[in-house]
């Protein structure tokens, strides 16, 4: 786990850039706080910044080279069957001089070249040189663990893990249009744009070959498709192959020459993944946070019969409000482009103090997207039925648009959730999927900007098209629900989920392994028949039912909670004076020329209503945006 940056120069003129390679470097410190160092050609210039976890030999440094000095590496990330990999290349003659995994991983491509990446269970980005063919290739994970960016003008092209190391390089800022506006929507930008024009994330499961001014960009993995018959196998079959599939992929990422620690929520799915690997070592560390002024959210008293029935060393950190808040103002500072989920302070936390006693810590990330576990995944499954319930529910519509809606009371959030359903309802497949995975309707979002920052709406709906291209309007049966998750897994966790704990947990240098996004296990579960995963009375069937006999029953006989941080209420009290005189401020607003003073007018007025709904989540999108354009822009 680590920082890469780098300069690919097609002239002379993209040469001068690379003396803002250490600047580059620089930047990712926090990431790679072990050692940092460069590897300087005449027009190709790699960084890396290390974060050791196996093999903490300096022989193992980075930007790491090939014996005979034709190629160069630069690697953020693990590859868990490294060992094995190691040995079929051992078979095929070729020699090894560290312990490393970066090793094994530039004699992979230099054995198989491309084809190689198939072989990789893990999480990466890297970038390879051949001084031979002057020919480098920048890869990304199959599913978008580890982050890349790259931008490309007349003269180079510049990568790196962090958009603050690659504006080290001095490119121009110029806000992109469309991915505001999808900003405005999601309050995350999708993965494939960022919030500057010409700088683009490389997607999930691709590479780039860079040669001179030519390149190609070229996808090397995809997830089954939805349209794909699903498996014949029964419901026991499958419980037990994926008890074996998952039981692998937790004993592959124990791997580490650190200590090892596990993320224990509470919930199932980090109460599952600390079952298994309490089984493959003896004092398993977990950690947990607690909230003491939001019993509601509170989960440690389930995190606690986990540890105790496993006996882990367990330690809770419990928080105040005020410990959230004081904490919110250097995640604002971290932040390098516009990401407003809110649940990322605590992330930040839990991983800032898990830091202390570990470096690498196991999460039950990428479940809810796998097996159906949100909310949205319940209303999708029965607005696909039809039964009286659901029905009587559209009807009252009407009903549910008068009442107060808010998430920070049981009563009004159940109002505003049957109201989004009601409303969802009523559209296609497509569209209903778009408005319950944002916060603002694609009408508010615009209203919020001005005449000068309004999208060209062909190439954002473009946008939208390729996101909901797996969702078919025409078959919108239980049995091919499938589809949802899939667009899920290409759009809310790269984006949003993957995003916030990259950047939470590497703001401490914590790396997270993520066992459920292991490439054998992701790949069967994508194929299971829709009801082994959910259906009209369970979410995450299958896991559930498949580890039910390990976990305490309590764990059973309770609602999924999540975690809301009280912005509401900051907004209304210590946080108010700031919104209107600073963030949201008229003055500022019309000056900026970014938002549309109106349209901010109308959000505040609806904020501080008693019917605010999902305003502070919009506001708080708001707010993030103007910190971070205030730091790069003022």
């Amino acid at each position: 786990m680590c920082g890469i940056t780098g300069i690919y120069s097609y002239n002379e003129v993209g040469r001068i850039s690379s003396i803002f390679l250490q600047a580059s470097l620089e930047e990712l410190k926090q990431r790679g706080p072990d050692f940092q160092n460069s590897h300087l050609d005449y027009f190709v210039n790699l960084g890396h910044a290390r974060l050791a976890i196996i093999d903490l030999n300096p022989e193992s440094n980075q930007p790491f080279q090939s014996e005979n000095k034709r190629f160069t590496i630069v690697f953020n990330g693990e590859i868990y069957n490294y060992k094995q990999i190691r040995q079929e290349l051992e078979n095929l003659g070729h020699q090894f001089h560290t312990q490393s995994d970066t090793e094994v991983l530039l004699k992979a491509y230099m054995q198989w070249n491309t084809d190689s990446f198939l072989k990789l269970n893990g999480f990466f980005a890297f970038a390879i040189y051949d001084n031979e063919t002057q020919e480098m290739i920048l890869v990304r994970d199959r599913y978008g663990i580890k982050p890349l960016l790259y931008f490309e003008d007349e003269d180079k092209i510049v990568f790196a893990s962090e958009m603050k190391a690659l504006l080290k390089y001095r490119i121009p800022k110029q806000i992109d249009k469309i991915a505001l506006y999808e900003y405005l929507q999601f309050n995350y930008i999708p993965q494939n744009r960022t919030i500057f024009e010409g700088v683009k994330k490389l997607e999930a499961g691709h590479f780039l070959k860079i040669k001179k001014r030519e390149h190609t960009k070229q996808s090397y993995y995809q997830l089954p498709a939805p349209s794909l018959p699903t498996l014949s196998i029964s419901y026991v079959d499958a419980q037990k192959k994926l008890r074996e599939l998952l039981d692998d992929s937790i004993q592959l990422r124990m791997v580490a020459d650190v200590p090892l620690g596990c993320f224990l929520s509470g919930g199932i799915d980090s109460s599952v993944i600390t079952a298994l690997a309490s089984k493959h070592t003896k004092n398993l560390l977990t950690f947990s946070i607690g909230y003491k002024d939001e019993p509601f959210f509170d989960e440690t008293k389930y995190a606690q019969l986990v540890a105790n029935k496993y006996k882990t060393e367990h330690t809770v950190f419990s928080l105040t409000n005020q410990d959230l808040y004081q904490d919110l103002f250097s995640i604002l500072d971290y932040i390098d482009e516009p990401f407003a989920d809110s649940s990322a302070l605590a992330v930040n936390i839990l991983s800032k103090y898990t830091k202390k006693k570990v470096s690498v810590a196991l999460s039950g990330d990428g479940a809810d997207e796998l097996f159906s576990g949100y909310q949205k995944h319940s209303g999708e499954f029965l607005a696909r039925s039809s039964n009286w319930k659901t029905n009587i529910v559209e009807k009252l519509l009407p009903l549910w648009k008068m009442l107060p809606q808010s998430r920070s009371g049981f009563l009004s959030n159940k109002i505003r959730q049957f109201k989004r359903f009601a409303e969802g309802r009523k559209l296609t497949a497509k569209e209903r999927y778009w408005q319950w995975a944002t916060f603002a309707s694609e009408k508010n979002a615009l209203d919020l900007l001005s005449q000068d920052f309004q999208p060209q709406m062909a190439d954002y709906q473009q946008d939208k098209s390729e996101i909901l291209q797996f969702i078919n309007n025409e078959n919108i049966s239980e049995n091919a629900f499938n589809e949802v998750l899939r667009t899920d897994l290409g759009l809310v966790l790269p984006s949003d989920m993957l995003t916030k704990v990259d950047l939470m947990s590497m703001a401490h240098a914590l790396e997270i392994r993520c066992p459920f996004l292991d490439v054998r296990l992701m790949d069967f579960v994508s194929q299971l028949p829709v009801n082994m995963k959910i259906d009209s009375q369970m979410r995450k069937k299958i896991l559930q039912d498949t580890f039910r006999e390990d976990l305490p029953a309590e764990l059973y006989k309770r609602p999924k909670h999540g975690f809301e941080v009280p912005l509401l209420k900051w907004f209304k009290t210590d946080l108010r004076s700031k919104i209107e005189n600073e963030w949201l401020n008229e003055d500022f607003i019309r000056e900026q020329n970014i938002f549309s003073v109106e349209g901010i007018k109308q959000l505040k007025q609806q904020l501080f209503s008693s019917n605010p709904a999902d305003a502070h989540a919009r506001v708080w999108g708001i707010i993030v945006f103007q910190y971070w354009w205030k730091k790069y822009f003022v």
